[in-house]
């Protein structure tokens, strides 16, 4: 029954349909933009492209359908960009289904039983078209958000250059074994480029330290080591300290420190440096 919904698409009113598509859309407050008329006859075309080859709404996952599900896929990523929700971007396929059913009934007036059975295909299209941009914008944004994440670590854990020879990395927040991944591969990075004797891993804005985030400083402080370079804890407050000793964890034979400050007037010293307030 899909061929009169082809020849809806074919003929000359297909231009119509298009018209009403958009005006269906808008009263139902889909966020219409300035692309919805390309973006919607982007998506008439390549349905009718289809339905020519013989696609059929049941099987909407065969090879047939795929150009289609690429325009619509490509419409839901555009949408979610621009901020737009799944529901809407969904309710614009969805608002195709009146002036369908519209002009199928008033071709088809005379032949009821042909007019439902070519409603229903109509309806399993639409259908399919608006469930298959629900997935993808589902898909979109999912990697939308795994980029950002990605971001906000990079963007979390800075390595800074104090000083020729000294690097830092200034931790805030919670500790997990993704961040320790980035700051370990930033970290040993920066050491190459910069050739840096050695990094300062401030700890001042984690607020807890428990048994894992001992491990994933020490893991950073290996790995450091493995490099060439040195490393020194800064930002040992006194909660800290007593919850890493009632925890029993070995922090032997590494460099700790209360404040950044004094981590660095021990990495000058270390590196070779000797810094002198100038008399007025």
């Amino acid at each position: 029954m899909t061929t009169h919904i082809q020849n809806l698409l074919r003929e000359e009113d297909a231009n119509a349909l298009l018209q009403l598509w958009l005006d269906e859309a808008r009263a139902s407050d889909t966020g219409l933009g300035r692309s919805a008329q390309s973006e919607a006859s982007q998506i008439l075309t390549a349905l009718s492209k289809a339905l020519q080859a013989g696609a059929q709404p049941e099987n909407f996952g065969s090879r047939e359908w795929a150009d289609l599900q690429q325009v619509l896929s490509d419409f839901s990523r555009s949408r979610a960009a621009q901020g737009q929700t799944a529901g809407a971007t969904s309710l614009f396929v969805l608002a195709l289904k009146r002036p369908l059913f519209s002009a199928l009934q008033k071709r088809l007036m005379a032949e009821p039983e042909t007019m439902m059975a070519a409603i229903w295909s109509a309806t399993m299209l639409v259908d399919r078209m608006a469930q298959h941009t629900v997935t993808s914008f589902q898909q979109v944004r999912e990697e939308i958000i795994v980029r950002q994440q990605e971001e906000l670590l990079e963007l979390s854990t800075p390595v800074v250059k104090l000083w020729d020879g000294v690097l830092a990395v200034p931790m805030i927040g919670t500790l997990d074994s993704n961040r320790t991944q980035v700051v370990m591969e930033t970290l040993l990075q920066r050491i190459v480029e910069t050739e840096a004797e050695l990094a300062i891993i401030d700890i001042t804005g984690v607020p807890t330290v428990d048994t894992l985030v001992a491990q994933h400083l020490l893991k950073t402080v290996t790995a450091i080591r493995l490099m060439g370079a040195d490393c020194i804890i800064s930002g040992i407050r006194p909660q800290i300290a007593q919850t890493i000793v009632h925890l029993g964890i070995d922090l032997d034979g590494i460099g700790t420190k209360a404040t950044l400050a004094d981590a660095l007037r021990v990495a000058l010293q270390r590196t070779g440096w000797h810094v002198t307030r100038r008399a007025d």
